[in-house]
C-alpha cells in the first residue's frame, strides 16, 4: 500500500465522519432551538410551562442515553467492523430524525405524540 492510496482513504473517512457528526449536532441544535414550537405541537397545552420542560427533558433524553450508545455500538464496532457499525448508527440517526418530521401532533394522536417523539430522541442519543 503507497501513501497516497492511504492518504485518500484517510480524507474520505474524515469527511464521511465529519458529514455525520456536523447532522447530528445540527439535529441537536434544531431541536433545542425550536423547542417552543415543539412544545405546542406535540405536548398538551393545559400549561404551556410544562409543555417547555416536557419538550426539553425530551430534548436532554437525547444526551443521557449516548454513553448507553457508546457501549453498544462500540461493542458492534468491535464485533462487525467500524464501517458497518458507522453507517448504522448514521442511517439510525437519519431515520429517526425523518420520523420525528412525520409524527402527527398532539392534537391528532393524543398523548402518542410526545411518547413518540420521546422514543425517537431516545433513538437519535443512542445511535
Amino acid at each position: 500500500m503507497n501513501g497516497t492510496t492511504s492518504s485518500k482513504g484517510l480524507v474520505g473517512i474524515i469527511a464521511a465522519s465529519s458529514v455525520g457528526t456536523l447532522i447530528e449536532w445540527y439535529d441537536f441544535y434544531i431541536f433545542g432551538s425550536l423547542a417552543v414550537v415543539i412544545a405546542t405541537k406535540f405536548f398538551p397545552q393545559g400549561d404551556p410551562t410544562v409543555a417547555l420542560l416536557s419538550t426539553l427533558a425530551t430534548f436532554g433524553a437525547g444526551f443521557v442515553v449516548r454513553p448507553f450508545g457508546a457501549i453498544v455500538f462500540g461493542r458492534l464496532g468491535d464485533l462487525a467492523g467500524r464501517k458497518f457499525t458507522f453507517l448504522l448508527t448514521l442511517v439510525l440517526m437519519g431515520l429517526s430524525t425523518f420520523a420525528i418530521g412525520c409524527v402527527p401532533g398532539y392534537e391528532t394522536i393524543g398523548y402518542w405524540a410526545p411518547v413518540l417523539v420521546l422514543l425517537l430522541r431516545l433513538l437519535q442519543g443512542l445511535a
